[in-house]
């Protein structure tokens, strides 16, 4: 009884944004955390580069080193934080920590989505725990509730605005009427994209998420290769406007879906998404994430909050701690798997290519305005077995203005196999009369 009394000790890898959150939440509610984990949880060592200014941050409380392997190196440290980031010495520390015999604790979702395999595997061998509730939808419990609150349910579909950049951008795109170009700017000013945004517009952070997602939900390894990756980087204020038209809204989801039948097999893809703008998710605005998870007990849950930021992410990994310090003494059976099924019970769904994806779509075709051209696009349609839900044609003076010889045609189909869609597109495109790029959106109803 004695040694539960004992303090847990942690080490914290990196004191920026999340490191120090992570310091002042624990330090603030140290007390409640206490109360709530049995034991004390304490940062008792702190490596950053910046050692002058992790000192100005930590005091006296902790001891502060610019080199993070002191840290694994300490036999007092129980559970290493690791808040560096990146594909690159993230991962070597991450397994020396393993293979010192430490727990581990990383908001790391890239490190993970792409080495995840590894890294669980070192740590199941050596009987420690990777916990990583930070790395997806920062202080959003999402892990926690796919790994344990669902564990009944066979997981049919989660989907999910999982990157907050993106998110602030399409909302103001909306608002506003703007192109990307403008909003995006605008964003960078405000803090909300980086100067360098390309793993967020082009939709690869969202990606890596969504790839722990669906590892989680369906049992598989983490395999971010195969998923299927598109930003926003292409959409255009005018079709914001006639999703908006049409009953929809443009968000960035992430997507893992189970598919049965023929072809069975996990969907896993990042794309822009038309959602019907009476779901709950359809209206998550600004920087905030939100998670769909669809069980076939429990129905479709929805888990809303801050995906980022200092205090919203520290919340998460100090969950994981307060997790690490309740199963600190207990067997490695007695712990959640890391990715929720048991490590010898994980599937072998494979991926599916996107092209075996079925989906509906919103089409936009800049088209000549002339007699016949829409009878030619449903033609090649209808050639497809591509069955078409609703078409929407301007006016071609509200397109190009008054003597506009041009008009914009907005198709929205059903449900149909996306490599048959792009043979569709492929001819749609090659007609004298579609005078630019077509503009393709898929539509998904979660229901």
């Amino acid at each position: 009884m004695k040694n539960a009394m004992k303090p847990i000790q942690v080490g914290l890898l990196g004191i920026g944004t999340v490191g120090g959150g992570t310091f002042a939440v624990l330090k603030r509610n140290q007390e409640e955390i206490r109360r709530r984990a049995g034991r004390g949880i304490q940062v008792t060592m702190v490596a950053d580069l910046d050692v002058a200014r992790a000192r100005s941050l930590v005091g006296d409380a902790a001891a502060v080193v610019a080199d993070a392997r002191e840290v694994i190196a300490n036999p007092d440290i129980d559970v290493v934080v690791e808040l560096i980031g990146g594909y690159g010495i993230a991962k070597t520390l991450v397994l020396e920590a393993i293979a010192a015999g430490k727990h581990v604790v990383t908001a790391n979702k890239a490190l993970l989505a792409v080495h995840g395999t590894e890294i669980f595997a070192a740590a199941h061998k050596k009987g420690v725990m990777v916990a990583f509730e930070a790395a997806v939808a920062g202080g959003i419990p999402i892990i926690k509730s796919l790994r344990e609150g669902l564990t009944a349910n066979s997981i049919q579909w989660v989907a999910g605005i999982i990157n907050g950049t993106t998110n602030f951008i399409l909302s103001e795109m909306r608002d506003k009427g703007l192109d990307f170009d403008v909003v995006l700017k605008e964003a960078q000013r405000l803090g909300y994209a980086e100067a360098d945004p390309t793993f967020d517009i082009e939709g690869v952070d969202a990606a890596h998420k969504a790839t722990l997602m669906s590892a989680i939900a369906f049992g598989i390894p983490v395999q971010f290769d195969k998923a299927y990756v598109e930003g926003i980087t292409q959409l255009g204020a005018q079709d914001i406007q006639y999703a908006e038209q049409l009953g929809y809204r443009i968000k960035l989801l992430g997507i893992a879906k189970r598919r049965e039948g023929a072809s069975s097999g996990i969907e896993l893809r990042v794309h822009p998404s038309l959602v019907p703008a009476k779901r709950l998710i359809a209206n998550v605005e600004g920087a905030m994430n939100a998670v769909m998870v669809h069980g076939d007990a429990v129905g479709t849950t929805l888990y809303y909050g801050k995906g980022a930021g200092s205090e919203p992410t520290a919340s998460a990994v100090i969950a994981d701690l307060v997790d690490i310090a309740r199963l600190h003494d207990a067997s490695a059976e007695q712990r959640v798997p890391h990715l929720a099924f048991q490590p010898d019970a994980m599937s072998d769904l494979p991926v599916l290519p996107m092209d075996e994806v079925v989906t509906s779509y919103y089409l936009r075709l800049r088209v000549a305005d002339q007699a016949g051209v829409l009878a030619r696009v449903t033609g090649i349609l209808a050639e497809a077995g591509i069955s078409i839900d609703a078409v929407l044609q301007r006016e071609a003076r509200e397109v190009g203005g008054e003597g506009s010889t041009q008009t914009d045609v907005i198709i929205l189909t059903h449900d149909t196999r996306e490599g048959t869609m792009n043979g569709a597109i492929a001819k749609m495109q090659a007609l004298p009369t579609v005078l630019a790029g077509i503009t393709r959106i898929r539509k998904e109803e979660l229901a």
